[in-house]
């Protein structure tokens, strides 16, 4: 269905689309990711992501997190490097309790210093955490090699020491400057009339002053992001002392602007999606017995991307398995598709879009953040066409561009 768009007064962008479910989708995109974050401020995206849901200047923690559970519904949010994102999902009458609730922590937050101190806490229990899982450990650290010495490479739950240290004013000065109607987006998908949001949200933020946001000039001027720095990739291994070792390889990928995003999401899938005929899994699981997990990703940022492997094998099978990877690799650069395996393949991405559609919950937040970042309606069926009718030529020309061995970093636990 057609979205419909409207910016208010304050700056607010709001992007709805219908459909047929009684249940509502909502919620605020602000562009206020780890990138954004000073240099001296580590977590602190994260950790006001926290901190939002800890009392308003209309309500105490625990009214935040009761309000839409006593109707069954659900509130929730996450940082990413990009934005950070609060949602709901709410029966359709409860539609106003959820905007209510989600302007008031994004824009209202008061931060109490006790709470701070508390979850800092938290915070540091959650990096330990993530520290004693080097599975997802390495993403991070990977990616600070992508893009070292750039605000792409900093880590999203930030620094123990830094956190500890972190004030209200602290707080307070970040939110002051991102958190903002300008620098939003709320998004809402669900079976309402596109004129009652609007109203609802217009009186929900009237108090809320017209101030222009450090990302945007006037409303429409995408955010400028810093230079990256120069990419040189390297092979680095680390001893963690874990019982099997952990590899990540890959390399920058083109930006969420290129038209080859739709060849990178293509060969993705095509290498170590989520299916058991992926080539990688074929190769290293089926074929060779040398891993449980083998998978590839690929995501992209206004400004660049990221592709990569991940496995987990035996410390003596890491070579071999590097090799198996690299062969795949130059596979897909080397041999384009028969016709009979392009069909195949796209007719597989077709139906996993398909079933994709299912999960309204992950469209609504999709379309609320490519709307935040690049100001433009979100078409799922358009981009599913646009991918259907690539070439192997084309994929195979975007595939030597990006798989180049040259160009490839490898990072190694164990």
């Amino acid at each position: 269905m057609k979205q419909e768009f409207a910016t208010l007064p304050n700056g607010l962008r709001v992007v709805f689309e219908p459909n047929t479910s009684e249940v509502v989708y909502c919620g605020y995109v602000v562009r206020a990711g780890t990138r954004h974050e000073a240099p001296g401020d580590s977590g602190m995206a994260h950790f006001i992501e926290h901190m939002s849901f800890k009392g308003t200047a209309r309500r105490r923690a625990w009214h935040v997190n009761n309000y839409l559970e006593r109707v069954g519904g659900s509130l929730n949010a996450y940082t990413n490097k990009q934005e950070t994102v609060f949602h709901a999902a709410v029966l359709r009458p409860d539609f106003r309790r959820a905007a209510d609730v989600l302007t008031d922590i994004v824009f209202r937050s008061t931060f109490p210093q006790r709470e701070l101190e508390k979850e800092a806490e938290v915070v540091c229990d959650e990096i330990d955490a993530y520290r004693d899982t080097p599975s997802d450990l390495i993403f991070d650290e990977f990616e600070g090699m992508i893009f070292e010495g750039h605000p792409l490479g900093r880590d999203i739950l930030g620094d123990k020491t830094r956190l500890r240290q972190y004030t209200r004013e602290d707080l307070l000065r970040h939110s002051r400057r991102f958190f903002v109607p300008s620098n939003a987006v709320f998004f809402v998908y669900g079976r309402l009339d596109f004129g009652a949001v609007v109203r609802t949200l217009t009186r929900l933020t009237a108090d809320l002053p017209v101030q222009e946001g450090p990302l945007v000039a006037g409303g429409t001027t995408l955010f400028p992001a810093l230079p990256l720095s120069p990419y040189t990739p390297r092979k680095v291994r680390v001893e963690r002392g874990t019982h099997q070792a952990h590899v990540l390889l890959g390399g920058r990928a083109c930006s969420g602007r290129d038209e080859g995003r739709f060849a990178l999401a293509f060969l993705t899938n095509l290498l170590g999606g989520e299916t058991m005929n992926s080539r990688l899994n074929a190769a290293l699981r089926e074929r060779a017995g040398l891993v449980y997990t083998v998978d590839a990703y690929s995501y992209v940022y206004p400004d660049s991307g990221v592709w990569q492997v991940y496995f987990g094998c035996d410390a003596q099978d890491v070579l071999r398995c590097c090799r198996l990877v690299e062969q795949e690799l130059r596979r897909v650069i080397d041999t384009p598709l028969s016709p009979a395996q392009l069909a195949a393949v796209k007719k597989q991405q077709a139906g996993q879009h398909g079933i994709a559609r299912e999960n309204r919950e992950l469209y609504a937040q999709t379309f609320g953040k490519v709307y935040a970042n690049y100001g433009e309606p979100y078409d799922r069926d358009a981009d599913l066409e646009r991918m259907l009718a690539l070439t192997a030529s084309e994929l195979q020309d975007f595939a030597a561009r990006t798989f180049d061995p040259a160009h490839i970093t490898t990072l190694i636990y164990g």
